[in-house]
Formats: C-alpha cells, structure tokens, sequence
C-alpha cells in the first residue's frame, strides 16, 4: 500500500510539473502580425513596419523601411521582446539589436547599432 502512495504521489507531482511548464510556455506575449515602429534618425523621424511571426517564445519576419525590407528572428520572454537584424551598407556590414518591452499593442525600446543606442515605440497595426 506504502508503494502504491508513492508511486501515486509521484504520478501527481510529475503531472503538476507538466502543466506548470506548459502554462509557461503560454505566457510570453502575443505579438505575431504588423505593427507601425517609429525612432528619430540622423534625418528626423523615422516610420518602419515591422511584420512579425510567432512560434512560441521564437519570432522571426521584416522591418520594411524606405531603404527596404530586412529579415530578423528573436525572442518573446514574457512581455520583452528582442531582435536583431544584419543588413549590408556602404560602410559594411551592420548589426541592430533590438529589445523592448510589450504593453497589449504597444511596444517600447532601444536598439544598439554601431553609432550608439536609440530609443524606438512600435503600435499594433488593426
């Protein structure tokens, strides 16, 4: 009897330990579709559009701009958000990190780029 208790107790714990991961893996953020990113560069404001796909907490689209489109991938961790894009330029190749913060259908961040750092906002586009 002792036996069958402690099998049991271990069936239950390890079905606890389950659904807990599994509830985790639901709670980052839902950011999939367009959204509308705005930051000021050397020459003003600036306004992209961000496409994002979500597979979990992996992300992966484009930011089209009027230099055009570039592909990215990243992470959703709950309501933060990071990416990184490469593109070529005159000057070489440049990589931009990018991280934020998501609020419902608003995002706020930063992104590192070899000139320095920029503060960015992006609104979900219905």
């Amino acid at each position: 009897m002792k036996k069958l208790a402690v099998y049991l107790a271990v069936i239950l714990s390890l079905t606890f330990l389950l659904t807990a991961a599994a509830f985790a893996a639901d709670e980052a953020s839902t950011v999939a579709g367009k959204w509308e990113m705005s930051m000021q560069g050397r020459n003003g404001a600036m306004t992209q559009t961000l496409a994002i796909q979500q597979d979990g907490n992996k992300i992966s689209g484009t930011i089209k701009s009027q230099r055009g489109e570039m592909p990215f991938e990243g992470t959703v961790d709950g309501n933060k958000i990071s990416f990184t894009v490469k593109r070529s330029t005159p000057r070489g190749d440049m990589t931009m990190e990018y991280s934020a913060t998501v609020d419902g259908d608003s995002m706020s961040g930063t992104v590192k780029m070899r000139m320095g750092e920029r503060p960015w906002t992006a609104k979900r586009l219905k």
